[in-house]
């Protein structure tokens, strides 16, 4: 992963904030306040990061995603600090809607608990990224590029099958990409809706992040005439990512539940009570599914199916 794509972890938040590694690794490899308000003029389908429109800067989309944080409902410290990064933002960004077949449950998991998925990628070998829980709802990271960081769910709550979550967060950076070390705080709105299933009847869900970065003095000027431009670029493409990761998991869960439960038990960093959720949420998946015949339930195979667009094939085969 390259030191502008680590820097991207303090500044996109909890879901862009963990695909860095796996945009990396593919590249490496060669190969109004509510969800549904904001996507009634988007098109359908999986957004494409290559396409000019990646997003908004725009003052009325960050005025609806201030507008759907409603400070007034958040704990006082937790308010202070959220308005204070919203107030002095240096960079704000809302990224173009997904929309990606997935299990809802299997969803509503990584967001609440994203430990659980990168500690997938760890055993898959397709990230550095550390992301520890420190207490209920907070986490430390680290992307083993640079940068380093915590951060806090301070908000939760469900919007009738979707929810919204709110994040805030504080890292810094260090490394090649910035002539002197870059810190900043960042806050991530997180809405996701149900969207129409697919033809098939699998489950869809579209995703909308607004994320708000506030540099620190020093690194004002590098982030706005040096990395806005980069980061622009890169947000949609690192959501894009982990959304088709989620959904690679959530095909295998439907597919070979047994294997992703197998697959759950190996997560060493996971608790042992998200390791059973996980494998239970892949069994829920897979409950009106009749597997293939011969179907193989090995963790292995699971491994296969979920690391094969971010590892070569010299990788795959280490893998196996």
């Amino acid at each position: 992963m390259s030191t502008a794509q680590s820097w991207i972890v303090v500044c996109t938040g909890v879901i862009a904030l963990a695909a860095a590694p796996l945009v990396a690794a593919a590249t490496d490899a060669g190969d109004g306040s509510t969800v549904a308000g904001a996507v009634a003029g988007a098109a359908a389908g999986t957004a494409d990061p290559s396409r000019a429109d990646v997003g908004s800067s725009g003052r009325e989309s960050r005025r609806r995603a201030i507008d759907a944080i409603q400070l007034d409902r958040l704990p006082e410290a937790q308010r202070r600090a959220v308005d204070g990064c919203l107030r002095k933002a240096t960079l704000y960004r809302r990224l173009p809607v997904e929309t990606i077949v997935c299990d809802a449950d299997l969803l509503d998991f990584a967001l609440e608990k994203p430990e659980t998925i990168v500690d997938i990628w760890r055993v898959l070998g397709i990230s550095r990224l550390a992301l520890d829980p420190t207490g209920p709802g907070q986490w430390r990271l680290s992307d083993g590029y640079g940068t380093v960081g915590v951060l806090r769910l301070v908000h939760h709550e469900r919007q009738g099958r979707g929810g919204l979550l709110l994040f805030h967060g504080r890292g810094a950076y260090t490394g090649p990409l910035s002539p002197k070390n870059l810190t900043g705080t960042c806050v991530i709105l997180v809405r996701h809706a149900p969207a129409m299933p697919a033809a098939d009847g699998r489950e869809r869900q579209m995703m909308q992040i607004d994320s708000f970065l506030d540099v620190d003095g020093v690194g004002l000027e590098i982030v706005t005439r040096t990395l806005q431009p980069l980061i622009v670029r890169s947000a949609a493409a690192n959501l894009h990512e982990i959304c088709l990761f989620m959904s690679t998991l959530s095909a295998s869960a439907r597919t070979n539940p047994e294997g992703v439960a197998q697959l759950a038990g190996r997560l060493g960093r996971t608790a042992p009570a998200d390791q059973q959720a996980l494998a239970a949420i892949a069994r829920r998946a897979a409950k009106d599914v009749r597997p293939a015949a011969g179907a193989a339930a090995a963790a292995d195979t699971v491994q296969l199916e979920l690391a094969s667009r971010w590892l070569s094939a010299d990788e795959l085969d280490a893998l196996r």
